[in-house]
C-alpha cells in the first residue's frame, strides 16, 4: 500500500446517473446498487477525469492509502472494451502528461500486437464506447418479433393535461389535485406499446430525465408540493432499466421523506425492449 491520489465518492450525493462512467476509460468505476462505486484501486489513476462530469458534485480526488496504480492490469481491462476505449485511455494519459504510463500502455499494445491510431478523433468513430454508460450503448432490436396481437384502428390518447415536463408543470395544478400521479422517465413512453392504455389512463403525469435535465433540485421541491399541497393520492415512478434512470426513484423517495404527508409509492422498471422487469411498492 502507498499513499497517493485516488477518487472518493460521496454515496449520499451520488444518484447513480452514470455520467462519470464514460469518463473513466480505465474501468475503475461501475454503477452498482444505484450508486457509482470505485471497484478497484489499481484501476484508478487519480487524475480525476470523472470528477468534472458528476452533476451531483459527489466525486472528488483525495490522498489516501491505496493499492498502487497498475497500468498493465488497467490495459488488460481496457483492451476487452474495444478500440474506442483504448484510444480514450491513451489520450487521457497524454492530456495529463503521464508519459511513463503512456509508454507502458503503448508497450502493452505492441506486445499484444494491437494497433490503434491515437490521433483518431471521436467524430471518426461511429461505434459508441462499449464500456461507457449503459444508457448510451447502441443496440438494434428491430428484428424483434411482436408477442402481442396488433389491433386495427386508432386508439385515443389518454393524456388529459398540459404541460407534462416536470420543469414546466405547476405542482398545484388542478389536474394534480387528489389524483394518482405517474412520474415517468422520458424514454418509458416510447418503450411500452400500450403505455396510454395500461399506465396513463386515469392518471396525471409528469416526465423527467435525471441524466439530461439540469437543476433537478427544483424537481424535489415540486414533488413535495404535489404531495403536501396538491394532496396527490399515489405516486408511481416509471424508469428504464439503465443506471442513469435510478435518480428518478431516488428523487421520489427524497420527496416522500421531506413531505409532511405520506403516500404510497410504486416503482416500475421497464426493459429497453418494453417489458416490465420489476414492479413493487417502495
Amino acid at each position: 500500500m502507498t499513499k497517493r491520489k485516488i477518487i472518493e465518492i460521496d454515496e449520499e450525493k451520488c444518484n447513480g446517473c452514470g455520467a462519470c462512467i464514460p469518463n473513466c476509460p480505465e474501468g475503475a468505476l461501475q454503477v452498482i446498487d444505484g450508486k457509482a462505486r470505485l471497484i478497484s484501486d489499481i484501476f484508478c489513476d487519480g487524475l480525476g477525469a470523472c470528477v468534472g462530469e458528476c452533476p451531483q458534485d459527489a466525486m472528488k480526488t483525495v490522498e489516501r492509502e491505496a493499492e498502487p496504480y497498475d497500468e498493465k492490469k488497467t490495459m488488460e481491462n481496457i483492451v476487452k472494451c474495444g478500440e474506442n476505449t483504448i484510444i480514450a485511455h491513451l489520450n487521457h494519459l497524454k492530456d495529463h502528461g503521464e508519459t511513463g504510463y503512456l509508454n507502458e500502455a503503448l508497450e502493452f499494445l505492441k506486445e499484444k500486437d494491437i494497433e490503434v491510431n491515437i490521433e483518431k478523433k471521436p467524430c471518426d468513430i461511429e461505434e459508441k464506447l462499449p464500456c461507457g454508460c449503459p444508457g448510451s450503448k447502441v443496440m438494434d432490436f428491430s428484428e424483434k418479433e411482436s408477442t402481442k396481437i396488433e389491433e386495427s384502428g386508432t386508439r385515443s390518447s389518454q393524456l388529459r393535461q398540459w404541460p407534462i415536463q416536470l420543469h414546466l408543470v405547476p405542482p398545484n395544478a388542478p389536474y394534480f389535485q387528489n389524483k394518482d400521479v405517474i412520474l415517468v422517465a422520458d424514454c418509458v413512453g416510447y418503450s411500452i406499446g400500450d403505455f396510454h392504455k395500461d399506465y396513463l389512463k386515469g392518471r396525471s403525469i409528469s416526465i423527467a430525465c435525471p441524466k439530461l435535465d439540469s437543476n433537478i433540485d427544483i424537481y424535489l421541491d415540486k414533488l413535495v408540493n404535489m404531495i403536501d399541497d396538491a394532496k396527490i393520492n399515489t405516486l408511481t415512478v416509471m424508469t428504464m432499466e439503465v443506471p442513469c434512470c435510478n435518480g428518478l426513484l431516488s428523487l421520489a423517495k427524497q420527496a416522500i421523506e421531506k413531505a409532511n404527508r405520506k403516500i404510497p409509492v410504486k416503482s416500475i422498471v421497464v426493459g429497453i425492449k418494453g417489458d416490465i422487469l420489476n414492479e413493487e411498492w417502495v
